[in-house]
């Protein structure tokens, strides 16, 4: 019988220590600590699978022993879940920053803390194919330990500079220091263009300026293929001189294309925090400005860092959003000018979190489309939707279609069409009732496995609408090879039809087109009076936008339906 995992806790006050162990000890080996050096010791004397750690301890603190945790590799990977006092936001922010994968708030509630606990040891397992490579990369770190280089630039490679620029700040906490981190702009294009050894050329030149820019007060690498670090004490930080250097040392070589650097710039707030975080910010800057004909640095502000751990908040408390069923379908009508009625609606998902409130699509959907957790959260709005329409046929003896939409990620899926069956055939509906918008961008990662997808969908009745038509560069392209049943015209048309002749023109021109191919029209983003107008003079029918309503939650749209009825 396999042993238990051991789970380390950590706190001064014995009943704490108590009420988490009854939580776990049917899971795991519990193992208990009164403060943070016995933590150490315990750390030292088995192997822990994840530890629960108090701030707020004698003898050695909850952050003393993350950061000591942090610089031991040998406890670097355990999975640490730091005990906070109720809205103690500024010491949860320190501990994610020293490496916490997570916190829970004291009192203990049992159900979020063992979710908590299970999404941690999730995500943990989700990294054994990044720990295998870590340990591979270490086996063959050792077999070649004295080889700290760059093969090709001769610079530090990344490990090397990791390891001495966290030994540098260590060694001087109390001065300021700065991450720079260059990015070459189509470092690509360079090497199509030229031969490779000219690409090489170029990463070698620039390694030079760096090496000189760093000097002894500083350290610089190579992190990957055109991507460079530096370390700078502060004081020497003029980006304007080190941009303008740079271009002086690299057009020195006389090729005939321009070649193009942009830096992003930490200043480092915090000498313990791991040297690949400082970079990732770096170059969160360096992302926020590349491709700028105007800007070729800039530096790491609140604002990133405010935006980082939300996407920290998101990822973290996503399963347990899923699992609590936090996440709700709006819907918004569709409204026929013919038939003066609502003919149908679009599903749209909203997120109420117990603390941060109502959470619009935009701040998350990115984030989920990223890490591949928007196949759920599709499923899951899919799966509400048949719902929705089940009971509405069951209230009114009909049933109005409502339309879903349906992610890129959903394309690469074999068991798409399988699974819009199985649904449709559970909650007893045709699948005219049930609507699949897509939209460009699914279409130009995969056009022809896209355009097959969506002939078996229609083939078995679903009808298929082609979203936000006209807001990318591709759409009559794709008019013309994919098989919809109709378009949403982008509300960017709306918005200009009433003060751009030309943005009339093109709206008239796309309401006739698809006529001639015979597919629905329906018009989003409708406000006033004025556009309605407008639209119904050039042969729109079907609209969707505020002047009718706004996404409203499922009982209120019912009520719409019934005030309709009653007129």
């Amino acid at each position: 019988m396999d042993a238990k995992p051991v789970m380390l806790i950590v706190d001064d006050v014995e009943i704490n220590r108590v009420v988490l162990s009854q939580f776990f000890q049917d899971e795991y080996a519990i193992v208990e600590a009164a403060d943070g050096q016995e933590a150490m010791d315990a750390l030292a004397a088995q192997t822990v699978s994840i530890v629960l750690l108090d701030l707020v301890m004698p003898v050695m603190d909850g952050f003393a022993v993350l950061a000591a945790m942090k610089r031991n590799d040998q406890y670097a990977q355990i999975p640490v879940i730091v005990m906070t006092a109720h809205n103690d936001g500024s010491s949860e922010e320190r501990a994610l920053e020293l490496g916490a994968a997570d916190f829970i708030v004291k009192p203990y509630n049992p159900t979020v803390v063992r979710c908590r606990v299970k999404n941690v040891m999730a995500r943990q397992e989700n990294e054994w194919r990044k720990v295998a490579q870590v340990a591979q990369d270490r086996q063959l770190a050792e077999m070649h330990r004295h080889i700290e280089k760059d093969a090709l630039t001769g610079i530090d490679n990344r490990e090397a500079f990791y390891r001495r620029t966290a030994a540098l700040l260590q060694k001087n906490q109390d001065a300021a220091y700065s991450i720079l981190y260059f990015d070459i702009s189509c470092f690509k294009v360079i090497n199509d263009i030229f031969h490779l050894d000219t690409g090489n050329l170029v990463l070698k030149t620039a390694a030079i300026y760096f090496q000189v820019l760093a000097g002894e007060a500083g350290t610089c690498g190579r992190i990957e293929s055109d991507h460079f670090a530096l370390c700078l004490p502060s004081a020497k930080v003029d980006m304007d001189n080190i941009m303008a250097g740079l271009d002086s040392t690299v057009k020195s070589l006389g090729l005939s294309h321009s070649i193009v650097f942009y830096a992003g710039v930490y200043p480092v707030d915090n000498a313990f925090l791991p040297v690949d975080q400082m970079c990732d910010r770096a170059n969160m800057a360096l992302t926020s400005i590349k491709g700028s004909y105007l800007q070729r640095h800039a530096y790491y502000d609140k604002s990133m860092r405010d935006r980082m751990f939300e996407e920290q908040m998101i990822v973290r408390d996503m399963e347990f959003a899923l699992m609590a069923r936090q996440f709700c379908v709006y819907l918004q009508p569709v409204h026929s000018l013919k038939e003066n009625r609502i003919v149908s609606a679009e599903a749209l998902v909203r997120w109420q979190h117990p603390t941060q409130g109502m959470i619009p699509p935009d701040r998350f959907i990115s984030i989920f489309e990223r890490n591949g957790f928007i196949s759920r959260l599709d499923r899951f709005v899919w799966t509400e939707v048949c719902r929705i329409i089940k009971e509405q046929k069951a209230r009114d003896g009909k049933a109005l279609p409502i339309s879903v939409n349906v992610s890129r990620l959903h394309f690469y899926d074999a068991g798409l069409l399988d699974f819009q069956l199985r649904l449709v055939k559970t909650y007893d509906l045709e699948p005219w009732m049930f609507r699949l918008e897509v939209d460009e961008s699914a279409y130009t990662d995969n056009p022809y496995q896209m355009a097959q997808c969506v002939r078996a969908l229609r083939e078995h009745g679903f009808c298929v609408l082609l979203d936000d038509f006209g807001s990318g560069y591709s759409s009559l392209n794709m008019l013309k090879d994919l098989p919809v049943d109709g378009i949403k015209i982008d509300r960017s048309f709306v918005r200009e039809v009433g003060q751009s002749e030309r943005a009339g023109t093109i709206m008239e021109a796309i309401v006739t087109m698809a006529k001639k191919l015979a597919m629905g029209i329906v018009v989003e983003g409708v406000e006033t009076k004025e556009q309605v107008d407008y639209l119904a003079g050039i042969g729109c029918e079907n609209m969707q936008g505020y002047y009718y309503s706004r996404p409203v939650p499922e009982a209120e749209f019912a009520a719409l339906l019934r005030n309709e009825a009653d007129a």
